[in-house]
């Protein structure tokens, strides 16, 4: 049974891709549709409730809700698949640094690990924002960069071990060269691992950008939000307690979905977990081992 099957199995992994899913669709269709423009105000519509013009209500200067939310999915997704970009390139590079290179500068690159996994992201994310001003490439920046700093914590020690194994010896003895075993060999046995903490990562720069939109580091109004109209409606939640539903729950199904779908994953990719042996096993590829 192949990983994607045994994903589509799990409840969890079939929540996990179905949220990510319907959300990456509202991002694809309001770019060419939504109910009404996200950017028009209405002060004759002010907190209309749920209604068949405006399914999810409109805010306090009577804009659509249903489409502040369609828009601002894309938001996340950019963010989401951003951050993921940029962490997979650093912590790919950061990683093979310190597992592929000569001692001193393995252990120069394990000291720099080690420092900037100690600086929480969302606070070098509010020094940059601070210096160049709020925008989403600082978020997809900071985040991507901070996780991919993780990224390569997890990854660095299993592409030693993985270095170490007989059929990468064998292939350096065939005469493949350092990038033939890295692509043939090393990657395709830390894929299950890293595609797991990159799922985690696009979770956090999902919880990062809202966070930082409601702190005012991160989207602006011309770049609409979920943390954004988080933050906008939180100020009316005394007379209108039920406003901040919609975004909060938008924000919280995403995280939940890719937290879900990265534990999903890993299960499906996982044999020890599959197989019920709790033993540290090598990860392989069909054609891997000669």
């Amino acid at each position: 049974m192949s990983a994607l099957a045994r994903l589509w199995r799990s409840s969890t992994g079939r929540f996990g891709l179905l949220v990510v899913a319907a959300v990456a669709a509202t991002a694809v269709v309001s770019l060419f549709w939504t109910p009404f423009d996200p950017r028009a105000v209405d002060t004759s519509a002010r907190w209309a409730g749920p209604s068949w013009p405006h399914l999810l209500g409109t805010d306090n200067t009577g804009r659509d809700v249903l489409s502040l939310l369609m828009v601002g999915a894309r938001t996340t997704v950019f963010v989401a698949v951003g951050a993921g970009l940029v962490a997979t390139l650093f912590g790919l590079v950061l990683a093979a640094l310190g597992a592929l290179t000569p001692r001193w500068t393995r252990e120069a690159v394990a000291v720099l690990i080690d420092i900037l996994i100690a600086f929480p992201v969302l606070l070098i994310a509010m020094m940059i924002s601070s210096v160049w001003g709020g925008s989403l490439w600082v978020v997809v920046w900071a985040v991507g960069i901070g996780f991919g700093v993780n990224i390569a914590r997890v990854t660095r020690p299993e592409l030693r071990r993985v270095q170490r194994s007989d059929f990468v010896l064998a292939g350096r003895a065939a005469g493949l060269t350092p990038w033939q075993n890295l692509t043939r060999h090393l990657l395709p046995n830390v894929a299950p691992i890293f595609i797991v903490q990159l799922s985690w990562g696009m979770a956090v720069a999902v919880l990062a950008e809202a966070g930082l939109s409601y702190l005012g580091f991160g989207a602006t109004v011309t770049e609409p939000s979920w943390g954004l109209l988080l933050s906008e409606l939180q100020r009316y939640i005394a007379l209108h307690p039920t406003s901040v539903l919609w975004p909060g729950l938008a924000i919280t199904l995403t995280v939940l979905a890719l937290n879900l779908l990265g534990d999903a994953l890993r299960e499906a990719t996982d044999p020890t977990l599959r197989h019920g042996d709790r033993q540290r096993i090598p990860h392989t590829t069909p054609g891997v081992v000669a």
